[in-house]
């Protein structure tokens, strides 16, 4: 929905089981009518639109597409970003490290986003940006540690694909005065973690290859500045807060390093990661480790990563494993990779990164670094038994949280100008 702060405001589609057009189509007709009208009867209602890469190709087939485009101006919706991380199946079945498959090395990943994109291009209102999550380029633990030239070669073959990404996006803004762009999403053990690793692929290997190639061009060759440009444009930054909770980026810290890097953030998910504070006496987390463990399924990666009493940080590839080291003398807190509802911060005696959700909330107040929130609470199907919820009131509890959350900065924002003002002395 939009708000009247400027924000466009959903909730990703991804959490609704359904990787055939069909299936998507039906989850569509089913919950966004009647969340549009409980949550914004007198307005367009957005939408995060997550397609699978089957039914990307059958919503391309006859005469889908405009189908879509013509049921969503009769409801008044619009899609406004898209969820182009989870290629293949996403519920009801072993995802873990798959999510990552196929990895940006691929053109299986390219022509993908492509696709998306030509969806995206057509379904976006006019005068608005359209925005594409993805993965962090691969998965770090299918990477060698001692194979540095391995490494070399995933950053080399996934800029290389990006470059051909924006390639073809300017060719799709020339085409439809639609401008998309690719948000890159860092996440635990993703090949880009972290705000640093970003940061550094850019200019390590983004920047020095796109800017050659785009100047290279016979179609639509471009100067230094303009390539530069098309590269800041189109190749931008998801900014997951829980996966940068789980780095233990303080919002604040990373939004600086980005923007001093030049980097866009095109789209920030909603999401808070599951927080567990570990008493110091270690023989007393027992209770601790059955209540986690009730966390611990088996379709979603749960990384975990510590947090000592130095403030060093160990991470673990799933909760399963971590499990086996609770008892850490050391050890102080653990943030978990588990989408878990934003609406509350108590989850049976643990906690979660809800502080930082709300905090980003507060910045956007004072830098609007993106019109684009989606709330990402994926998790529902998989949540302990008695944490689940009817799914359509899950979503709205979520979205309302959000909204309440944006007044509420905006009016202490607001009212603080105001009392700043009024206490200013006059010039005379």
């Amino acid at each position: 929905m939009y708000l009247d702060q400027g924000y466009h405001l959903t909730y990703c589609t991804n959490i609704h089981p359904g990787e055939s057009w069909s299936e998507v189509y039906q989850n569509l007709k089913t919950y966004l009518p009647p969340l549009k009208k409980e949550l914004s009867p007198d307005k367009p209602f957005g939408i995060g639109l997550r397609l699978s890469h089957k039914a990307s190709e059958e919503l391309l087939e006859g005469d889908r597409l405009p189908k879509l485009k013509g049921w969503l101006q009769e409801q008044d919706l619009y899609v406004f970003t898209m969820n182009g991380f989870p290629y293949g199946g996403f519920h009801h079945q072993e995802v873990k490290d798959k999510v990552h498959q196929p990895d940006w090395t691929t053109a299986d990943r390219l022509g993908y986003t492509v696709r998306l994109a030509k969806v995206l291009a057509e379904l976006l209102p006019e005068g608005m940006e359209g925005g594409i999550s993805t993965s962090p380029l691969s998965y770090k633990p299918w990477l060698l540690e001692e194979d540095d030239q391995k490494k070399k070669s995933v950053y080399a073959q996934s800029a290389k694909h990006l470059v051909q990404l924006v390639e073809e996006l300017l060719k799709l803004k020339q085409r439809t005065g639609k401008t998309i762009h690719l948000d890159l999403e860092p996440e635990p053990d993703g090949l880009l973690e972290n705000s640093n690793e970003v940061i550094n692929f850019y200019q390590e290997w983004l920047l020095p290859m796109g800017l050659q190639k785009l100047q290279e061009q016979e179609e639509l060759p471009l100067t230094k500045d303009e390539a530069r440009e098309a590269l800041y444009t189109h190749l931008q930054l998801c900014y997951d807060v829980c996966h940068f909770a789980l780095a233990y980026e303080k919002p604040a810290e990373a939004f600086a390093k980005l923007r001093h890097a030049g980097i866009r953030i095109g789209k920030i998910q909603l999401s808070a990661a599951l927080k567990t504070r570990l008493p110091e006496d270690v023989e007393t987390r027992g209770e601790i480790a059955e209540t986690m463990a009730t966390f611990a399924e088996s379709t979603y990666l749960h990384q975990v990563v510590e947090k000592d009493n130095e403030g060093n940080l160990t991470q673990y590839p799933d909760l399963t494993f971590a499990l086996q080291h609770i008892r850490k003398p050391n050890a102080v807190e653990w943030r978990t990779h588990f989408h878990v509802p934003l609406f509350t911060q108590e989850y049976n005696e643990l906690q979660s990164t809800q502080e930082d959700v709300a905090e980003v909330l507060r910045l956007l107040q004072q830098n609007n670094v993106t019109q684009h929130l989606e709330v990402e609470t994926y998790t529902w199907d998989v949540l302990p038994e008695d944490l689940k919820k009817d799914l359509s009131l899950s979503i709205r509890r979520e979205l309302e949280w959000v909204i309440e959350h944006i007044n509420k900065t905006h009016n202490a924002e607001n009212g603080s100008s105001e009392h700043r003002r009024a206490h200013e002395i006059p010039n005379r």
